[in-house]
């Protein structure tokens, strides 16, 4: 008798077995949440049959797949800080979202308001006027207004706040916002609030370094937060460190820069680096280069930061010698790890792990750019009207 065994083979899947499993609504369902999500996914299965357009433009079913795939969204665009928040796209068709499609209507409220940043899909401005933040949903159109505690009053802060919004994993709708500032006593503090209780945390504090009365104050830089890992990362103007605020500890530390990232001809930027620690983005424009450092944990617990990766921008963008020059990053998409900058012959995305780039437009403009990292489809928009022939006639 052979010792050898014999393994059951499983039963092969017919072409029949295959159209009883489409036959299945909530398996569809299923197979259609793993379709990309890049905006010309859903429209184009809502053009197979009455059936999968009424699926994919289910309510219900958009939550379910923007949830799916929030972790790995598309850079759709991005808002321009200094223009209105005006919205400009980055994706060519069938993807490309038009033009002006995320408007933020807004009244007296937006008096010395300033935009913080997005995540997840959702939009933080912090209203200096009302005391107030306005996390806002481009997609759906949904805005919440949220009192501020008094501690980040502008008074008591340099007249610089911080923050940023995020959807924790798992939570669906809910959300959190976290206040970051320096207060006038030479400290930093970071406060919580939770869209599922609707309320504010404790105020957590942490002594900040000392400087000259002669320089500038540390401040909570007004860049876009990044998040690495479990923490929220931000830039201390007037200082060489970075503040990292730890969610699941609900912590604050200061974390200090050994490179020098000061100078005229210099550019920087927190990141997050390769297998999602904290980086930081370092431009020169002396040498056309572009340094990522990264901070890493040894055995012993002892952090450090070293070189990872140098780009020589001059070669990667094909500048020639007449068109290199100033250097500026105007802001960086964490999810789809891609920096804006802009140079001589104009604004470039560059993607830091693939180093493709592409040329965006030409402008002598300096301004700063939220990248918008989230789900979209034409399929569904607010008040649950289904508008996918939108993209698919500029397929």
């Amino acid at each position: 008798m052979s010792s050898h065994r014999r393994h059951a083979r499983s039963p092969a899947v017919t072409p029949l077995d295959q159209a009883h499993a489409l036959d299945d609504e909530d398996l569809l369902g299923e197979i259609l949440l793993r379709l990309p999500p890049d905006p010309s996914s859903l429209p184009r299965a809502s053009a197979v049959c009455k059936r999968w357009r009424r699926l994919v433009s289910d309510r219900a079913f958009f939550r379910r797949f923007r949830l799916r795939h929030r972790r790995n969204p598309p850079l759709l665009g991005f808002f321009d800080r200094f223009n209105a928040l005006s919205f400009l796209p980055t994706l060519e068709a069938p993807n490309r979202v038009p033009p002006g499609r995320f408007s933020l209507e807004h009244g007296d409220e937006f008096d010395r308001s300033m935009s913080l940043g997005c995540r997840h899909g959702l939009f933080l401005v912090f209203l200096s006027k009302p005391h107030q933040v306005l996390v806002w949903d481009p997609i759906t159109g949904d805005k919440h207004h949220i009192a501020v505690p008094a501690a980040f009053a502008t008074e008591k802060t340099h007249g610089l706040v911080n923050g940023a919004v995020l959807r924790p994993a798992g939570e669906g709708q809910h959300f959190q916002v976290v206040l970051a500032a320096a207060d006038k006593k030479q400290q930093a503090l970071a406060c919580v609030y939770s869209s599922k209780t609707g309320l504010w945390g404790n105020i957590i504090s942490t002594p900040l370094p000392y400087h000259d009365d002669d320089g500038i104050p540390p401040m909570v830089y007004t860049d876009d937060a990044v998040m690495a890992g479990d923490s929220l990362y931000w830039q201390l103007a007037g200082t060489s460190a970075i503040l990292e605020f730890d969610l699941v500890k609900q912590s604050l530390a200061v974390i200090e820069v050994p490179m020098d990232t000061s100078g005229e001809d210099k550019s920087s930027k927190i990141m997050r680096a390769e297998g999602g620690g904290l980086g930081l983005l370092l431009v020169s424009d002396s040498d056309s280069t572009a340094q990522l450092w990264k901070r890493e944990t040894n055995c012993d617990g002892v952090a450090s930061w070293g070189l990872a990766k140098t780009i020589e921008l001059d070669k990667l963008l094909s500048l020639k010698p007449e068109e290199q020059g100033m250097l500026v990053i105007l802001g960086f998409a964490e999810e789809n790890n891609v920096v804006f900058l802009w140079t001589a012959i104009g604004v470039h995305t560059i993607n830091l792990d693939s180093l493709k780039f592409k040329k965006l437009f030409k402008t002598n403009h300096f301004t700063y750019y939220h990248p918008f990292e989230s789900v979209y489809t034409a399929a569904t928009r607010a008040g649950g009207g289904h508008d996918g022939a939108e993209l698919l006639l500029n397929a």
